[in-house]
């Protein structure tokens, strides 16, 4: 079965647009930056592959035939568009294009992926974006899997293929109700959910791994009156009245706060460590690696208001425990 393409080079066409936009062998081949005789044997072997004469010369005029008029327009496309595809994979290599997947603890996706969105779109504004939430068990498969180009997440266990950055520390707090005695307390011990009911995390939450090792640490053997969901569910107990927790301080851009109130936990001061999370020996595109820079810079930190920093400063003074 015979085919009907012809393989004409990108040389061969370029060195025809410019015989055809210049009408002089010479001056095309200057143009292009290559000899005469070289543009010459370009437009001859394009003219042998196509079994038809593209320009009628003699030693002082150069006419383009009927065959190359109906070449000239698909040339000039065929070069716009590589010309085109060239521009965008600049733009991709240099990081100023492509597509980043995140995968981020939900609490974390809201606190930093958005800003740092922001931030980088003022400098790569054809940027685009996937976000992932999930749990941190199935986030870091996600990433282990290439799924996700990175994650924001809790430390990865040893046996995984992950690599592990440091981002921030999320100090652990108290969630009350407003009208609580507790709320008006400058800190709090975690002793004091020995003496009230105490609302825990589900076991998959990147949440009960700190729960569970501080009250280890403390020797208390609690009962959960309730295990919640989602951190959208505790919020809704703790204002109900069924208990009190403790919650990493991101997580409260999550709930509704009304008639709720936070304390600083202390003795000890604990905090869930929340880092970059990558594949070993995956090579991420140059947009993702942009993206990794613009959260390790302080434009994606999350705010502190003065009064929780001076909480935060008070509580520092503690002694600490970070899983």
């Amino acid at each position: 079965m015979s085919s009907s393409r012809i393989d004409l080079s990108l040389p061969q066409l370029e060195a025809f647009v410019q015989v055809a936009a210049s009408g002089s062998f010479r001056a095309a081949a200057a143009q292009i930056g290559i000899s005469q005789p070289a543009l010459s044997r370009a437009i001859g072997t394009a003219e042998r592959t196509l079994g038809a004469r593209l320009f009628d010369r003699d030693t002082r005029h150069v006419e383009i035939t009927a065959v190359g008029r109906e070449l000239l327009p698909v040339a000039q496309r065929i070069l716009r568009d590589f010309d085109s595809a060239l521009g965008e994979l600049g733009e991709f290599m240099q990081g100023r294009s492509g597509r980043v997947t995140v995968a981020a603890l939900p609490s974390v996706g809201a606190a930093l992926v958005p800003a740092a969105m922001v931030a980088l779109r003022r400098t790569h504004p054809a940027v685009e974006f996937t976000l992932i939430e999930a749990p941190a068990e199935e986030l870091l498969v996600s990433v282990e899997e290439g799924r996700a180009d990175l994650g924001l997440s809790v430390r990865p266990a040893a046996q995984q293929r992950l690599r592990y950055e440091h981002l921030l520390d999320d100090p652990m707090v108290l969630l009350c109700r407003a009208d609580d005695p507790l709320a008006a307390r400058g800190s709090v011990p975690w002793s004091v959910f020995a003496q009230r009911p105490f609302l825990a995390s589900a076991p998959a939450s990147s949440i009960r791994p700190i729960t569970d090792a501080v009250l280890v640490q403390k020797r208390m053997m609690l009962r959960p009156a309730l295990e919640y969901p989602s951190v959208t569910a505790c919020g809704a107990l703790v204002a109900a009245g069924l208990g009190i927790t403790a919650l990493p301080r991101l997580t409260l851009g999550l709930m509704s706060m009304k008639g709720l109130a936070t304390v600083p936990l202390v003795r000890p001061q604990a905090s869930r460590a929340i880092g970059i999370v990558t594949r070993i020996g995956r090579t991420l595109p140059p947009v993702a690696r942009a993206f990794m820079a613009i959260l390790r810079s302080a434009e994606a930190r999350p705010t502190m208001s003065p009064a929780a920093r001076r909480l935060a400063i008070r509580a520092a003074r503690a002694p600490s425990i970070r899983t």
